[in-house]
């Protein structure tokens, strides 16, 4: 089984002012003659971290990662404003613009891979490969089934602590409720909320209990990005049209993917792949068995850099003909 490949440092970082307000954290390591290849962080709001290098050969990539608006090293921090899914789209191409690529690989996971399919399809032409994880449609039965009705029957438990933060009277809308707190002017109410909203998605992550990843999302830097951004993008739809990723899948023709979903994904359950698959019909999907969201559960990971492997033996060949 394939794990993460050892830890290495970047050989160089940026910062890129990609709006009157937004200043983005942008990073290379690996080769910098290999295959570009660009890790889109979930979340939204999640943020980067060293582990975000390491699912690719540094001796054939040249690995771009980055954090998004308001989240990680990006500035300024949990910023709301001048935030939204179109805005990100067009950072990762100023970020390709910047760097002087032609094309990229778009690895990502989660809201990393809502994110990489709405690039894919607005930028067909920049993009050589798709490597995707815990697809995230965004759908308004997604957002319903983790953060409504749904996944806290599997998990009744976490989902006590993530009800019980908001009184009964407003229960009928959990995500306007978390929102109200997470944008009001009461730091502590603030900050209580975005733990527990960031805890329960942590604690959903895994197919086993992952203590050093709950604690992750417990931490108030992390926590709070995550909280306010995931809570404003989700209050307005992710900024997308109804089923609009679907509904533009043939715009991702001619684009190799490989979709790695976990088959107890409780956080983007496994239909948000299968979906996608059945109109992409260049992907190839991988259901990994005993494994849910997270990309560091072992299957995932074996997976991810599995395709990683193959998009590069892929490009290779393409270059060679």
């Amino acid at each position: 089984m394939h794990v993460l490949y050892p830890e290495i440092k970047p050989y160089a970082t940026h910062r890129l002012r990609v709006s009157d307000i937004h200043d983005l954290y942008v990073e290379e390591s690996g080769n910098p003659d290999g295959i570009p290849v660009v890790f889109v962080h979930g979340g939204p709001g999640g943020g980067t971290s060293g582990q975000s290098r390491r699912f690719f050969d540094p001796e054939r990539y040249r690995i771009i990662v980055f954090d998004q608006r308001g989240a990680g090293q990006s500035t300024p921090h949990a910023e709301l404003e001048d935030n939204h899914t179109g805005a990100l789209v067009e950072d990762m191409e100023k970020i390709r613009e910047f760097l002087k690529l032609e094309r990229w690989v778009l690895f990502g996971g989660s809201w990393g891979s809502t994110l990489s399919l709405v690039y894919a399809q607005t930028h067909p032409q920049r993009v050589m490969g798709l490597v995707l994880r815990g697809i995230f449609l965004c759908r308004p039965q997604d957002l319903q089934w983790f953060y409504q009705e749904g996944a806290g029957r599997i998990f009744p438990d976490y989902w006590k602590t993530y009800l019980e933060h908001i009184p009964e009277p407003e229960r009928k809308n959990m995500i306007a409720a978390y929102y109200q707190r997470l944008v009001g002017n009461d730091e502590i109410a603030r900050m209580s909320a975005a733990k527990a909203w960031s805890v329960w998605e942590g604690l959903c992550s895994t197919l086993r209990p992952n203590q050093a990843l709950a604690e992750h999302f417990e931490d108030p830097h992390v926590a709070l990005a995550m909280a306010r951004i995931e809570a404003h993008y989700f209050m307005n739809d992710a900024f997308l049209q109804e089923n609009q990723i679907l509904n533009d899948a043939d715009r991702l023709k001619g684009i190799p993917g490989f979709i790695v979903h976990g088959r107890y994904d409780i956080v983007c359950p496994l239909d948000n792949a299968t979906a996608l698959h059945e109109r992409w019909p260049e992907s190839e999907l991988y259901i990994i068995r005993e494994a849910g969201h997270s990309a560091f559960e072992p299957g995932n990971t074996d997976a991810l850099i599995l395709a990683t492997i193959a998009m590069a033996k892929l490009i290779e060949s393409e270059k060679s003909q």
